[in-house]
C-alpha cells in the first residue's frame, strides 16, 4: 500500500510541475498579447510607426529598464523631468503625449516585452509590417509545442517511474524481501486516478476557453457583395469615416451607407485605374473596375447615358461588427461626446482591404477600456453635471477622470 501511495504521490507531483510551467508559460504569453492589444494597440503595431513608434527592439532604444517601466507607467513625469529619450520621443511623434498606465506592474510590462519580442510564424527576419488587412490564425502562439512538450514530459515520467519499480523490485529480491506483485498499468487504480484528474483538467480548461468565446466574432471577415477597399477610400483618399457612416455621430448605429451616398462620388468616378493592385484574402487580385459596374448595377445607373433606369436594388452587404441583444451600446455617446477615434474598436480601418472584426468585443475588453479611457472635460458641456470632478481637476487634486468614475462600469449603463 505504500508503495502506491509513493507511486501516486511522484505521479501527482510530477504532472503538476509539467502542467504549471507549461500552462503558466503560455498564459504568460497571452497575458502579453493580450494586454498589447487591450492597452498599446490603438496607437502602435510592432514593426511599423502608427500615432506611436512601432515597438520591435523597444528596450534597445531606452537607455535603462527601469526608465522604460517608467515611461509606460507616467510618460508626462518623464518628459517633465526633461529625460532626453523621453523628450525625443514625445518631440519626433508631434508632441503626443502617451496614456499614463499606472496600474501595470513589472511582470505585465515583461509580458508585453515578451509578445512584442516573439518572432511571428512565417515571417523573415527582413519583413516588413504585415499585408494591409492580414489576420492573425490560430497557429500565431506556441500552445502546439508547449502541448507536445507536456506529452513528451508526461511519457517520459511514466518510464521513470516503471525503471524505478522494476529497480525496487530488483531490489527487494536481491535482499530476499518479499515484494508487491506488479499491477499492470492498465490495472492501476493510482494510474487511472491521476489519468482521469488529468483529463478532468485540460478538459475544463478548453471547454472554458471555448465556452467564453462563444457569440464572439474576432478576426471575422466576410466575402461582401461588392470588394470595397477601406485602404483606398479611408487610407489613400483620406474619405472620412462620418461622411459613410454619419449615424455614428447621432445615433446608436453607425449605419451601412445607402448606395446614394456611394453614387455621390461613383457617378463621376467610373474606372480603378491609379491606385495600387488590390488583393483578396486568397491572394485573388481585384479588377477594381468591375466592382465599381457592380455597383451600378445595384444602383440601377447607366454610366454611358448617365441616367437612372430604375433596375436598382438594395445591396446586400454582410454584418460584422454584432452584439448580443441585452448590450447596449451607442456610437453617438463613444463618437461624439467620448470623441473616441473609430480605430480604438475597429482597429486600422483605414488599412483595411475587405473590414474584418478587429477587436472581441468582450465585455472584459470593454471594462477595461472605461477603466482606461480618460473622459475629455474640457469643453464638453455633455459633462458639466459633474461639478465635483471639474472643481478637484480645478485645484489639481485629481490629473484627469476615467470613464469608470462616472459610472463606466456599472452593469446597468450597458445591461437593459
Amino acid at each position: 500500500m505504500r508503495h502506491h501511495r509513493s507511486i501516486f504521490t511522484s505521479l501527482f507531483v510530477g504532472f503538476a510541475l509539467c502542467f504549471s510551467v507549461v500552462f503558466s508559460a503560455t498564459g504568460y504569453a497571452q497575458d502579453g498579447k493580450a494586454i498589447f492589444q487591450q492597452k498599446c494597440a490603438a496607437c502602435h503595431a510592432i514593426n511599423k510607426n502608427l500615432t506611436g513608434p512601432a515597438l520591435a527592439g523597444v528596450e534597445d532604444r531606452w537607455p535603462a529598464k527601469a526608465d522604460l517601466y517608467s515611461w509606460i507607467r507616467n510618460s508626462a513625469a518623464l518628459i517633465k523631468a526633461g529625460h532626453p529619450r523621453a523628450v525625443a520621443v514625445y518631440n519626433e511623434y508631434n508632441k503626443i503625449q502617451m496614456p499614463a498606465f499606472p496600474e501595470l506592474k513589472d511582470a505585465d510590462i515583461d509580458a508585453i516585452l515578451t509578445y512584442i519580442n516573439t518572432p511571428v510564424p512565417g515571417k523573415t527576419e527582413g519583413s516588413s509590417a504585415p499585408v494591409a488587412g492580414a489576420k492573425e490564425t490560430a497557429g500565431d502562439d506556441n500552445s502546439l509545442i508547449f502541448g507536445i512538450l507536456t506529452l513528451i514530459l508526461a511519457v517520459i515520467a511514466l518510464i521513470l517511474l516503471q525503471v524505478n519499480s522494476n529497480l525496487k523490485r530488483l531490489s527487494d529480491d536481491r535482499e530476499g524481501q518479499a515484494g508487491e506483485e506488479a499491477v499492470p498499468f492498465y490495472k492501476n487504480k493510482a494510474y487511472i486516478a491521476l489519468l482521469a484528474i488529468v483529463l478532468f483538467l485540460v478538459g475544463g480548461y478548453y471547454t472554458f476557453q471555448g465556452a467564453s468565446g462563444l457569440g464572439r466574432s474576432k478576426n471575422y471577415q466576410p466575402e461582401q457583395p461588392i470588394y470595397y477597399s477601406h485602404t483606398v477610400h479611408a487610407g489613400i483618399n483620406q474619405i472620412s469615416c462620418l461622411y459613410c457612416h454619419n449615424g455614428a455621430m447621432q445615433g446608436k448605429h453607425a449605419n451601412i451607407p445607402s448606395v446614394n451616398v456611394c453614387m455621390n462620388c461613383h457617378m463621376g468616378i467610373n474606372e480603378y485605374a491609379k491606385g495600387p493592385k488590390l488583393y483578396r484574402e486568397d491572394g485573388t487580385e481585384v479588377d477594381g473596375t468591375a466592382e465599381i459596374q457592380k455597383l451600378y448595377d445595384y444602383a440601377g445607373w447607366d454610366p454611358a447615358k448617365k441616367v437612372y433606369t430604375g433596375n436598382g436594388k438594395p445591396i446586400e452587404w454582410i454584418r460584422i461588427h454584432n452584439l448580443p441583444d441585452h448590450v447596449y451600446f451607442n456610437h453617438a455617446q463613444h463618437v461624439t461626446v467620448g470623441k473616441q477615434n473609430c480605430q480604438t474598436c475597429h482597429g486600422e480601418i483605414q488599412k483595411m482591404g475587405e473590414v474584418y472584426q478587429f477587436s472581441d468585443l468582450s465585455m472584459g475588453w470593454c471594462i477595461n477600456c472605461h477603466r482606461e479611457s480618460k473622459v475629455q472635460f474640457t469643453d464638453n458641456k455633455f459633462y458639466s453635471i459633474y461639478e465635483k470632478f471639474h472643481e478637484d481637476l480645478k485645484n489639481k487634486k485629481i490629473d484627469s477622470v476615467t470613464v469608470e468614475k462616472i459610472g463606466g462600469t456599472e452593469c446597468m449603463k450597458c445591461h437593459y
